[in-house]
């Protein structure tokens, strides 16, 4: 197949160089000639049209003034009331708080409560005998202020002093009642105590 291809190439070679003086020399004698075109003949214009004079335009007459009698516009105006205020109630203050109730009052003795024993209500039989001593008791008060009881918590010594003591307190001694939280009269107790001493 290669062989056959150069075989080929070789006889066109051959050809084309056998035969190239023949062409050169036709291609010499071949003249060429340009023909050259005419140029197109100018356009012509069409003639002007004829000037024609126009008739001058008709005179037209204004329209005539139309006067119209307008009645004056009426302008109204509304008055706007003023706002009316109304002022808003204040909410409801609360309740003061409950006064704090009174504090219990204790019952207090009436006058001087020395002064209710004194050296005549010696017992005659203690004073003969020269006896002497303090007689500590303890009162129960009612809530009318007055002693419902009485007993003695230290004795001194003499039955008849410590006796006489209770005896003559329930008898005399009056009491301001107390006063519990609400004010009410209340009963109480009272301790004291008492000293016997012969006068000289």
């Amino acid at each position: 197949m290669v062989i056959v291809g150069l075989v080929t190439a070789l006889i066109i070679y051959l050809l084309v160089a056998v035969n190239y003086d023949r062409i050169k020399k036709t291609a010499e004698e071949l003249k060429v000639i340009d023909i050259e075109e005419p140029p197109p003949p100018p356009e012509k214009l069409p003639p002007p049209p004829p000037k024609t004079a126009l008739p001058p335009p008709p005179v037209v007459a204004p329209p005539p003034i139309v006067v119209t009698n307008t009645a004056p516009q009426v302008i109204t105006t509304v008055a706007t009331p003023p706002p009316v205020f109304i002022p808003t109630p204040e909410p409801p203050r609360p309740a003061p708080p409950p006064p704090p109730p009174p504090a219990a009052v204790k019952l207090t003795p009436k006058g001087n409560f020395n002064s209710l024993m004194s050296s005549d209500d010696y017992p005659p039989s203690a004073l003969r005998e020269g006896t002497e001593g303090t007689t500590s008791f303890r009162l129960e008060i009612g809530p009318d202020g007055r002693v419902t009881s009485c007993s003695v918590t230290k004795s001194s010594g003499s039955s008849q002093l410590d006796d006489t003591t209770c005896r003559l307190l329930s008898r005399r001694a009056r009491f301001n009642p107390g006063k519990d939280s609400s004010g009410n009269p209340t009963g109480g107790v009272y301790a004291s105590n008492f000293k016997w001493v012969i006068p000289k």
